[in-house]
């Protein structure tokens, strides 16, 4: 159809809703049809996964609000809040260091008990010895001198008493014959009386002769000791720590001129200052270790075997020995040791973390809560500080409830929270 100007008229579409029939080269597939079961597989999965997706985000949502209610609860509580814990009960054994001095079981310095000049010597300073080894000989002129002398009136004094037995028997034989004849009116009774007396002197004299002899040869037996003075001899067992004497040297009886210095050192002692708080645990027989820096690791046992039984009124210490074995001589008298003693504490002890503690001008506490959730301060006697914790000898029973951490804020009868 043509316009005014003779012009053709476009052509009206056609309306979308009518089908236009285009050939596109293939077949179109065909819509697939869900069946009934599928949706429903369909819809639960969906359904679960929204569920988890609520609750992923709602948990923690929940906790959150959850925790914020309690810290708002809390705050809105002003009482402070605190941990509590026990005392524990431990072993009273524990082991007391201290410093000790090594010193050998016996000791001494010999001198000559008679007086001459050095014959020889035998030991030298460093060497071991045995009980009644021979170490030096004096030679002792004038005791050999003195002990022939002695032997020689030893002799007079024995024949002196030969003699007097004789007079003895001669005396008492007259005696009898005049009382004889006295009884028979044949001589006089004056001579009876004289040859009465003479038996009792000739019995006199023979007493004195018995005397005589028994002081002779006590003389010669003290001479004869003196003579075997000449020979020096060990007193003991044990070290020669200095030999004193060259030979020929002139020594005289007394202190004046020292031999030798000896010394036992199998076991040896060490001699400890024990305190007074300890002192009461201190027993015959407790085990010892015994440390000496010159061996590092090396540790000698020993046990007590004695102490004093005292204290010293300056120091207020006890002394006590210990008894060391050292058959290889390595501790040697005069070393600084260190020792362990295994004591037992003579009363109960529980013990306590350092954090618990208060010390201030009011002394050492700890501060307790009590049933009703207030604080309550004790005086405590603090037995040992091992430096995490603290050794209590007195002032609780270990069944309070004590807080673990000295807060500063903390008074007397001050409501708390425990924390739980």
């Amino acid at each position: 159809m043509s316009g005014p100007e003779g012009s053709a008229r476009p052509e009206r579409p056609e309306p979308f809703d009518q089908p236009v029939d285009e050939d596109l080269g293939f077949e179109m597939p065909q819509p697939a049809v869900l069946s009934r079961r599928r949706v429903v597989v369909i819809l639960a999965g969906l359904a679960v996964a929204g569920g988890v997706a609520f609750a992923i985000g709602y948990w923690p949502r929940a906790e959150a609000e959850a925790e914020l209610a309690t810290e708002t609860a809390a705050g809105a509580d002003s009482r402070p809040r605190v941990e509590v814990i026990s005392a524990t009960a431990v072993t009273s054994d524990h082991a007391l260091n201290l410093t000790g001095t090594v010193t050998a079981l016996e000791q001494t310095t010999l001198y000559p008990r008679v007086s001459g000049y050095v014959r020889r010597w035998l030991v030298d300073m460093g060497d071991k010895v045995e009980e009644g080894q021979l170490l030096a000989e004096i030679d002792v002129p004038e005791t050999d001198a003195a002990l022939l002398q002695g032997r020689a009136q030893l002799v007079q004094a024995q024949a002196a008493l030969v003699d007097a037995k004789a007079a003895r028997t001669l005396s008492q034989a007259n005696l009898a014959r005049y009382q004889h004849l006295g009884n028979a009116k044949l001589v006089a009774k004056a001579d009876v009386d004289q040859w009465r007396a003479q038996a009792a002197g000739d019995e006199a004299k023979v007493q004195v002769a018995e005397a005589n002899i028994a002081a002779q040869q006590a003389n010669v037996r003290r001479l004869a000791d003196t003579q075997g003075f000449a020979r020096v001899t060990a007193p003991f067992g044990g070290i020669v720590t200095a030999r004193l004497i060259d030979r020929g040297a002139l020594v005289t009886d007394g202190n004046s001129t020292p031999l030798f210095r000896l010394s036992a050192i199998n076991p040896v002692r060490v001699m400890v200052q024990v305190p007074q708080n300890v002192a009461p645990s201190v027993r015959v027989g407790l085990p010892t270790r015994i440390v000496a820096r010159e061996y590092g690791d090396r540790a000698f046992d020993g046990q007590v075997t004695r102490s004093a039984g005292e204290l010293d009124p300056a120091l207020r210490t006890m002394t006590t020995e210990i008894r060391v074995p050292n058959p290889d001589g390595a501790l040697m008298p005069g070393m600084y040791v260190q020792t362990a003693l295994m004591l037992p504490t003579p009363h109960r002890v529980v013990e306590i973390p350092a954090t618990a503690l208060f010390n201030d001008a009011h002394g050492v506490r700890v501060a307790v809560v009590s049933a009703a959730g207030t604080i309550h301060f004790v005086p405590i006697v603090i037995e040992r500080d091992t430096g995490s914790t603290i050794q209590v000898a007195s002032g609780l029973e270990g069944t309070e409830r004590i807080v673990k951490i000295a807060i500063a804020s903390l008074t007397e009868g001050a409501a708390v929270t425990v924390a739980r």
